[in-house]
């Protein structure tokens, strides 16, 4: 099996697209990018736009020989959109790479209206059904039933989490789970997986309460325990916190504990963390943002920042 993470936090992006290769699939997980619109006042820095431009090109690389899609749930940040921002991967970009390709996806059921028409709209946009893959196995892949997008009954709604086995190792795509609820945990550990990928808790939010923490903490303890390789990233890498919670995690564990960057050998890129210093380090001209949209400008001037290069 091989498995490549293609898009989230500490890569640049805000997502938690990847590829995973067996023998006879290659399977692509949640295959959309955003960038988090407005962050401490700021529209997306220049060089983060220019990561994220070449973020999108690999998720459309990946869709062109992609034998399964899966769409965990449908926020911008997971899937192609319809409407999508500049920042964001647009549906239209997709709709002629997918033929034979076969979708999986979460139901409509427990999504709100809002989330529905977007389902409906990704559906047409791709002239393909999105079948509902909850509680189903199909050869090497098996999907869960709805598990809480963080903590039960909330606005966000649920997800689909994704189990790939082949021969030697089984790895598990949970998307959006943010270790809050103990029935995700313990799903992922039924299936007893050697590689986990999953979203980390959003530390960057005034509103996580302290016993929140205490309840991912918890969470992420049990898991890290059960599990080869625990990879942890999306919502708890958006702020450099993150980076020492998933440490402490490893350090009382005594088990491998990393964000995506760390598992792909890359550099670790907290764009989003590090908006403001991009700015101060990079100004960005009147009217730029507006330009880019318009097709105006690009991002050429923008695509180098404290030795990384794009």
């Amino acid at each position: 099996m091989h498995i490549e993470i293609i898009g989230t936090e500490s890569l640049g992006v805000r997502g938690l697209s990847c590829k995973v290769e067996t023998k006879d699939r290659k399977i692509l997980i949640d295959p959309g990018v955003a960038l988090g619109y407005n962050r401490h006042g700021l529209l997306p820095h220049p060089f983060q736009v220019a990561v994220g431009k070449l973020i999108r090109n690999r998720v459309i690389s990946a869709l062109r020989d992609s034998t399964d899609v899966v769409f965990s749930h449908y926020h911008g940040d997971h899937i192609p959109l319809v409407d999508a921002n500049p920042y964001q991967l647009n549906a239209e970009k997709i709709a002629n790479l997918q033929q034979g390709i076969r979708f999986w996806a979460k139901g409509l059921r427990g999504l709100s209206r809002r989330m529905k028409a977007r389902a409906h709209s990704l559906s047409t946009a791709l002239n393909k059904d999105l079948p509902n893959a909850e509680g189903i196995s199909d050869g090497t892949m098996a999907f869960s039933e709805a598990v809480p997008h963080g903590e039960a009954n909330n606005r966000f709604g649920q997800v689909m989490m994704t189990k790939i086995a082949d021969e030697k190792e089984i790895f598990v795509h949970a998307s959006d789970i943010q270790l809050l609820n103990r029935k995700a945990i313990s799903q992922i550990l039924e299936w007893h997986p050697d590689i986990v990928l999953a979203s980390g808790p959003p530390l960057y939010l005034p509103q996580l309460s302290d016993e929140q923490r205490k309840v991912a903490f918890a969470n992420g303890l049990s898991l890290s325990q059960g599990v080869d390789t625990l990879i942890l990233d999306h919502h708890v890498i958006r702020c450099e916190e993150g980076l020492a919670w998933l440490k402490r995690l490893s350090s009382e564990t005594g088990k491998r504990v990393i964000c995506a960057a760390d598992f792909m050998k890359k550099p670790r890129l907290l764009l989003e963390a590090w908006r403001r210093q991009l700015y101060k380090d990079m100004p960005v001209p009147k009217n730029w943002h507006r330009d880019y949209a318009q097709g105006k400008v690009d991002v050429d001037r923008f695509r180098k920042w404290h030795g990384y290069k794009v």
